[in-house]
């Protein structure tokens, strides 16, 4: 893989809150990729090169995308709603709106997927569908807009403002495990040897 000079490096699952902003940026640039792909084709035929990124954003939307969802859901607001502190108190409300934002874009994100699928697989849509997929698409990209600045400006710097670091600890395992990885790794792990080693 290249190197990028002055690239941000991903977060690990030791920084389970930077690793969801990193999320953040994979949505946001694959949500590009689909509009992009909607206003140069059309709904018409496909290069060889439109089609790779269709195909390689819709499946971000449907395989990797629905872990974003769960790491929020199930691992990050659960944790604030426990918190008695008063910074967590105050942004319960925001979390709540946003919980319920993600059940609006799952159902565009499946209604994108359907008409995306259906383009690859037919090689055109109609002017109908190829008008309500980029309506969708560009739908989506102001939801998460906001959805995207109320988290990171409002409810992760709480997180890592309260959080200790055995719910950091604690969140990146799960985080980890709803990826199929284990984390922290064992110790015997050429990964583990390699991070004592650096």
């Amino acid at each position: 893989m290249p190197i990028v000079i002055g690239a941000k490096q991903e977060s690990s699952f030791g920084d389970p809150v930077g690793l969801l902003t990193d999320c953040h940026r994979r949505i946001e640039r694959f949500l590009g990729v689909l509009g992009r792909v909607c206003e140069l084709a059309g709904g018409g035929p496909l290069t060889t090169e439109q089609r790779g990124a269709l195909d390689t954003a819709l499946r971000y939307f449907r395989e990797a995308a629905p872990k974003h969802t769960a790491d929020e859901e199930k691992t990050l607001f659960p944790r604030l709603r426990t918190l008695d502190s008063p910074a967590a108190k105050a942004i319960l409300a925001r979390v709540d709106e946003l919980e319920a934002q993600h059940g609006v874009a799952d159902e565009s994100h499946a209604e994108i997927d359907r008409l995306g699928m259906a383009w690859l697989t037919a090689g055109n849509l109609t002017p109908e569908d190829a008008g309500r997929m980029a309506s969708q698409i560009a739908a989506l990209r102001e939801m998460y807009k906001g959805h995207i600045a109320a988290e990171e400006r409002e409810v992760f710097p709480v997180a890592s403002a309260e959080f200790d670091q055995a719910a950091r600890d604690a969140m990146g395992g799960e985080m980890a495990a709803r990826r199929g990885q284990q984390w922290p790794a064992a110790p015997d792990s050429a990964a583990a040897i390699f991070a004592a080693n650096r």
